[in-house]
């Protein structure tokens, strides 16, 4: 891991740790307090330690681990980095996201090299060592490091991160460094009440390990009353205005306001002795009003393999979010399963959906429903937007049922003569399956005329991509000669990036994943412009739809 030339900038720790359950919301609470803090002038940024031992979630399964998101420097990592990257609309890098997998593979390999010198290496101090060397690799570069430790106080997993974290409190003293406890306090129904004694032990066995939690946030679905918060705080030792209550809300987007309001920002900056610079969130405000106070709605179809755990495709959603607020719109998904789609009910299932959306993914299952699906759009001219798997779904449809090659297919699912997709060369000779595809932000070159340039309005841009197949340029000629318009590749013209059909009100497909770029307030320009060209379907459109950045 590379070192860091260091500044005369004091940075402070926040570590942020769940309590009583998982899947409380610690991402959204980092990005949404990092995004107040980054709003008062300071300098954030994010880590997330994963105590899994996978090396990166790259080859873990969608419907147990959610999405793969990654980033410009090719690090396949957690979704939360996605949160992180939307809320405070900056880039992450690989050094954002630490797995336990990774540090023991660092310090097996150190040990390997001989540079532990004979010692018995063990959790304490060598895994510890590791793990705070990667807290404070941002050291000196930011003012605020905001550290997400996953999983739950109590799991034999986190042990040493918050060992590493108390070791760096101790270290950096209690001015630098602090512990927020994200708790979950349950509504028992059938006595009426809210009961803080699972929040009292998870902060008590915070306390064994040697932190003391300064906040406590209260994720909850009923409100907390003072005297329930009073409780909490005599018991857990902190502060009563440092008991937080974060009732469930519309949308994520509005949690930063929430925590604004009940002062979370003013109290941590106090409690690391930092200037509370005023805070702004108007045009946060304005975006957060747009997604609760649409204008119109509008039905997409997003056609996938993995729909029945929504967080496979979390980056989709949150970019439709995004484009939908830019055009004063809500977006309503309806999710279509690829694997029951048939050219019987195909009709069925996508009756009134004002645009499809063909999603990324591996693997031969659900092919025959995604082609079937884009057959479907492509000949009624319903706005069509395909993203990696997708768009090769969409070359192989097109080639089939336009270009006559019958035997039209990915070389991932069957070889023929007609692998109008096929690996890249250079994934060939490659065996190991972790973090060896094409990885990380590329350039791609737009076509002048194009929807992508319209959409873009810039010649050059640069996207995310995690694949190993991509489109056959020996089938360029015949998919140009019959209407396929290859309107973005790459510099060097060896690599289709995305494709457009001449003719058709909106179809694109592209090989990158836009929806890791999308940001909060910004979007997408293709998300953006697949909902315009959806809203374009509906009969009762009007130019209040257009796309009004300036309202924001």
């Amino acid at each position: 891991m590379a070192t860091k030339k260091r500044t005369s900038r004091r940075t402070k720790y926040i570590f942020v740790v769940g309590g009583v359950l998982s899947s409380v919301g610690k991402g959204i609470a980092c990005a949404s307090l990092g995004l107040l803090l980054k709003s008062r002038g300071y300098q954030v940024t994010i880590q997330k330690f994963d105590p899994y031992i996978n090396v990166d979630p790259g080859t873990m399964n969608p419907l147990q681990h959610g999405e793969v998101y990654v980033t410009d420097d090719g690090a396949e990592t957690d979704l939360d980095l996605g949160h992180y990257e939307r809320y405070l609309n900056t880039s992450m890098t690989r050094f954002n996201n630490a797995t336990t997998g990774q540090i023991y593979y660092e310090v097996i390999q150190r040990e390997r090299r001989g540079h532990y010198l004979g010692k018995t290496v063990q959790v304490i101090p060598h895994i510890t060592d590791e793990i705070k060397r990667r807290m404070t690799y941002f050291d000196g570069e930011y003012d605020i490091v905001i550290i997400e430790i996953g999983g739950t106080v109590g799991d034999i997993e986190s042990q040493p991160y918050l060992e590493a974290a108390r070791q760096l409190t101790l270290e950096r003293g209690r001015s630098s460094c602090m512990t927020i406890l994200l708790a979950y306090v349950p509504y028992i129904r059938s006595a009426g009440e809210l009961k803080t004694k699972p929040t009292q032990h998870a902060a008590k066995e915070l306390m064994e390990f040697g932190i003391i939690p300064e906040i406590i946030l209260c994720r909850t679905e009923h409100r907390i009353p003072k005297e329930v918060r009073s409780k909490i705080a005599l018991f857990c030792n902190v502060d009563e205005e440092a008991v937080i209550e974060l009732p469930d809300v519309e949308t994520i987007y509005e949690v930063p306001l929430v925590m604004a309001r009940r002062n979370l920002d003013a109290i941590v900056l106090r409690k690391l002795r930092l200037k509370p610079n005023e805070l702004e969130l108007d045009t946060w405000s304005r975006f957060v009003q747009r997604i609760k106070n649409p204008r119109t709605s509008i039905e997409i179809a997003l056609v996938g393999k993995y729909v029945s755990y929504h967080d496979s495709y979390k980056s989709i959603i949150e970019a439709f979010v995004h484009a939908g607020a830019i055009n004063n719109c809500k977006v309503e998904l309806r999710w279509i399963s690829a694997e029951e789609v048939t050219k019987e009910n195909v009709e069925e299932l996508l009756q009134g959906v004002r645009g499809v959306l063909v999603a990324p993914g591996f693997g031969a299952r659900g092919i025959e429903g995604k082609i079937t699906a884009i057959e479907y759009v492509r000949t009624r001219g319903i706005p069509f937007f395909g993203i990696c798997l997708g768009m090769q779904c969409a070359v192989i449809e097109f080639a089939r049922n336009v270009c006559g090659l019958s035997d039209a297919n990915s070389s991932e699912f069957k070889r023929t003569r007609q692998n109008v997709i096929h690996l890249m060369p250079d994934q060939e000779k490659i065996e190991d399956k972790g973090g060896t595809m094409r990885l990380g932000v590329y350039p791609c070159l737009l076509r002048e005329g194009t929807k992508a340039h319209r959409a873009y309005n810039q010649d050059l841009v640069f996207e995310r991509h995690r694949h190993r197949y991509e489109l056959n340029n020996s089938f360029r000629p015949i998919l140009e000669d019959h209407g396929m318009i290859m309107s973005g590749v790459s510099p060097d013209n060896r690599l289709v990036e995305i494709i457009e059909l001449d003719g058709h009100p909106w179809f694109v497909g592209v090989q990158f994943h836009p929806e890791l770029k999308s940001r909060a307030v910004i979007g997408h320009p293709l998300f953006i412009h697949f909902v315009r060209a959806a809203l374009r379907m509906k009969p009762d459109e009007d130019s209040s739809n257009e796309v009004d950045n300036s309202a924001l």
